[in-house]
């Protein structure tokens, strides 16, 4: 319900001004709200009440918001979802959490590919290809979403005990990766998500005349909360874009003027290399880089070039906001915590370490999220609280670093196999056991690199069981794996270092 407050909040405000922008179009605040109320109605007429959990499989559309925010106002939990999720990812999502239903916009019909319609995890038995596994989770029926081509399929499920009423009922639901590559559901509640907010807007100076750009998907907590949660809480001006075009975004952030913008080292990587870029000349601009390290070269680069500082940023899907370097003058670090957030780099058992001695990173805010489905059993560790763990209101994150004698945070590395592809989660673990499933492949190692330009990729070496080119790894992959998961390079060798 938080979201739709903020809307309403805002709407009454200032009514005409702009909220939404995309593409030629903008939707004001007045507007906003009475496309939000129609779908809302829309959506209860379906047969969504308080308490449903709806994935919301969508790009950076105006859609998704208007839908987002109309679940608020019927009191149900929206889970953003990537619109480029496979069958057997979404099966294990919808497994993790009880859907009742999901909107999505139909696939194929291209290439050569099925007819338009709903993949068959979603799709009336009837409608499912022979050669598509069966699916445990078959929609009751599925319904067109008026004047859209979006259609929303509903399930037979209910909600999870214990997480349906209460200051602990979610809001919204964000997707991440467990230890072992499965989904996790990160449950925010309304307090957490205006925790979250305060600590952008009032570290950041974050105010009405704002112009915020999001090309991060809003269906991944960076994007939702640099996005869509700054834009609603302080009633600035929200340009979406889900083109990722280098040219194309040097060319928003010079002619709409903006003056907020979230990026990954790697987005920014790419816009140092567009042509004929001339210096912006935004007063007070405050550009984010969170995902990955962010490497000295971007950061100079992209000040040499665009004349804006870089503010590197540590961020985490189930604590939010955490550090952020204010001045942008040292990328390698991530600064000092953001409003509200404590942080301190501790032993297993939490007790503080020196300045300067390396050790894992522990948070405590009141936007952490506590709950997370399915519920975890966190393997237990005999040095103290496991990775992922709760000890007095203080997380675990499962980052690495070290702290200066000012409070400065640089991160290192992660006590597990889960890295950050460009934000997102990767186990490396699920990666590996992807690869050694192929038949030819005998054992596998991935890892992680980022090239000169700052793209991190996944890479593997490979110990063959028999003939077999990269290419029918990759392909193996490809169908089984999410994209960002899947090595963009094989290595053979004769056996793993």
């Amino acid at each position: 319900m938080q979201l739709y407050e903020w809307l309403s909040n805002v709407a009454s405000g200032q009514s005409t001004g702009k909220a939404l922008v995309y593409r030629d179009t903008y939707l004001s605040w007045r507007g906003l709200l009475h496309r939000v109320d129609r779908r809302a109605q829309e959506l209860h007429a379906l047969g969504i009440s308080p308490g449903s959990w709806v994935g919301l499989m969508l790009g950076n559309v105006p859609d998704f918001v208007i839908l987002a925010l109309a679940l608020a106002k019927i009191d149900a939990v929206v889970v953003p979802l990537d619109p480029t999720t496979g069958n057997r990812e979404l099966e294990m999502i919808l497994e993790a959490a009880p859907l009742r239903a999901l909107i999505t916009r139909p696939r194929g019909g291209e290439g050569g590919q099925a007819s338009a319609g709903l993949p068959y995890y979603a799709s009336p038995t009837a409608a499912r290809p022979a050669a598509g596994p069966p699916s445990k989770f078959v929609p009751e029926s599925r319904r067109r979403l008026q004047g859209t081509l979006l259609t929303c399929g509903l399930y037979k499920r209910t909600s999870l005990a214990g997480l349906t009423d209460g200051p602990g009922a979610p809001d919204v639901v964000l997707l991440t990766a467990s230890i072992g590559g499965d989904p996790k559901g990160v449950v925010k509640t309304s307090a957490n998500l205006e925790a979250a907010a305060q600590a952008i807007g009032k570290t950041l100076g974050v105010s009405v005349s704002d112009r915020i750009l999001c090309t991060l998907p809003l269906h991944a907590s960076y994007g939702f909360d640099f996005g869509l949660l700054t834009t609603l809480a302080s009633g600035a001006t929200l340009f979406l874009e889900d083109e990722i075009s280098p040219k194309r975004i040097a060319k928003l952030l010079r002619e709409q003027s903006i003056d907020f913008f979230a990026g990954t080292p790697a987005l920014y990587g790419s816009l140092v290399r567009v042509p004929t870029v001339k210096p912006l000349k935004t007063a007070g601009a405050r550009f984010i880089s969170s995902g990955s390290a962010l490497p000295a070269n971007i950061a100079e680069g992209f000040y040499q070039r665009f004349g804006i500082r870089l503010l590197s940023c540590y961020h985490s899907t189930q604590a939010g906001p955490l550090a952020l370097d204010r001045g942008g003058k040292d990328p390698e670090s991530v600064g000092k915590p953001f409003e509200g957030v404590e942080l301190r780099v501790a032993g297993p058992k939490g007790d503080r370490l020196p300045p300067g001695e390396t050790g894992p990173i522990w948070v405590r805010s009141r936007a952490l999220s506590v709950v997370s489905v399915p519920r975890m059993h966190l393997p237990k560790r005999s040095d103290g609280v496991p990775i992922g763990g709760l000890d007095d209101g203080w997380l675990r994150t499962g980052d690495v670093g070290q702290q200066d004698k000012t409070g400065r945070t640089t991160i290192t590395g992660r006590e597990d196999d889960l890295v950050k592809v460009d934000g997102k989660r990767v186990a490396l673990g699920e990666v590996e056991g992807c690869l050694e499933a192929f038949p030819k492949v005998k054992a596998a190692q991935a890892r992680v690199i980022t090239d000169d330009l700052g793209g991190p990729m996944v890479v593997a070496r490979v110990v063959r069981a028999g003939v077999c080119r990269a290419e029918d790894i990759i392909d193996h992959c490809a169908r089984n794996l999410a994209p960002y998961k899947v090595p963009r390079q094989i290595e053979f060798c004769e056996q793993l270092g």
